[in-house]
């Protein structure tokens, strides 16, 4: 199953086709309550700044009841995962939580989203999966892989802001 997730992210993020110039892609896999994700994250830098262009996101989690709602819920895991890859933080002053509401604390918007976010769902059959968390991990380790393919330089901590 973890391979064939990993071929069909590889095959409809075109990986073995060259990117343009200035445009990397990485590749990130994880499993989680009983589900496996393959994310394709295809990245270039603006103003020396990574920009997420493309996102392509394979779940398995298993057999499917609501295919729009795995859909959507893969697509906002995207997004989460980008976020905290790309910008979220807590900041820790005195012995806490210095940012104590949404008010403080930044997530992605709307305009900072991929242009293209590709879902695949993997129906296996297999015993039913949990689709609400397994695709928000792949984001920050496939965007880190990107930029060192980009830039030759590994990236050590996050957030990327």
């Amino acid at each position: 199953r973890a391979l064939n997730v990993i071929d069909v992210a590889a095959e409809a993020a075109g990986w073995n086709e060259p990117t343009p110039s200035g445009v990397a892609r990485g590749m990130a896999y994880f499993e989680s309550y009983g589900s496996l994700c393959a994310q394709v994250v295809e990245v270039s830098l603006r103003n020396g700044k990574p920009s997420v262009r493309n996102v392509v996101c394979v779940l398995d989690c298993g057999s499917v009841v609501l295919p729009d709602a795995v859909k959507a819920q893969m697509e906002g895991c995207v997004i989460m995962g980008l976020s905290t890859a790309l910008g979220e933080q807590v900041i820790i002053k005195d012995g806490g939580a210095a940012n104590t509401n949404f008010n403080q604390y930044r997530v992605r918007r709307m305009a900072e989203a991929p242009t293209q976010i590709d879902t695949i769902i993997i129906e296996s059959g297999e015993k039913i999966g949990g689709v609400g968390q397994t695709p928000v991990a792949p984001p920050a380790p496939a965007l880190a892989n990107a930029i060192f393919a980009l830039t030759g330089r590994p990236v050590r901590s996050l957030p990327l802001a």
